[in-house]
């Protein structure tokens, strides 16, 4: 799934790109990085993540609507990593909207879980995404979504 021929960041990397910090930070690594292209996002799911403490108490899943955000964190990273950093520099990505979101098996801790996202189309500051998460090889949900770049208020 990864291939060590491609580009590749890791946390301390995409925070540089990425405004969000622990405990929202939701992306560890981002391999395969094919600039405007595609990337596949890496999270490392532990049962002390805040997430799948109360998610639930004795049985802990990770709640779809994290994976969609995990979904949002990698594309933002692969849209920040492809553009000039002075392009980038005070600007947000924002999560538009969500479409045919699917959850297909629940994801368990401990477990890693890999974020295929794809960029569909790019219009202005609008980007739209595809998505497939998996954990072990098999499929876990997919998403389409979009976001845009905005102005950071200061």
């Amino acid at each position: 799934m990864i291939n060590k021929d491609l580009p590749f960041i890791n946390k301390d990397q995409i925070q540089e790109l990425l405004p969000h910090r622990e405990p929202m930070l939701l992306l560890d690594n981002l391999y395969n990085i094919l600039p405007m292209k595609s990337a596949l996002g890496h999270l490392k799911i532990s049962t002390n993540k805040f997430y799948v403490q109360g998610h639930f108490p004795g049985q802990p899943v990770m709640p779809g609507v994290m994976i969609v955000e995990s979904f949002g964190q990698a594309a933002a990273a692969l849209a920040a990593y492809s553009i000039d950093k002075k392009e980038v520099e005070n600007k947000l990505v924002y999560l538009m909207s969500v479409q045919n979101a699917r959850f297909r098996k629940p994801v368990l801790p401990p477990c890693d879980l890999y974020l295929k996202c794809s960029v569909d189309k790019i219009k202005g500051k609008v980007w739209r995404y595809k998505g497939e998460a998996f954990c072990d090889g098999q499929k876990m949900a997919d998403a389409e979504w979009m976001a845009t770049i905005v102005d950071r208020n200061d």
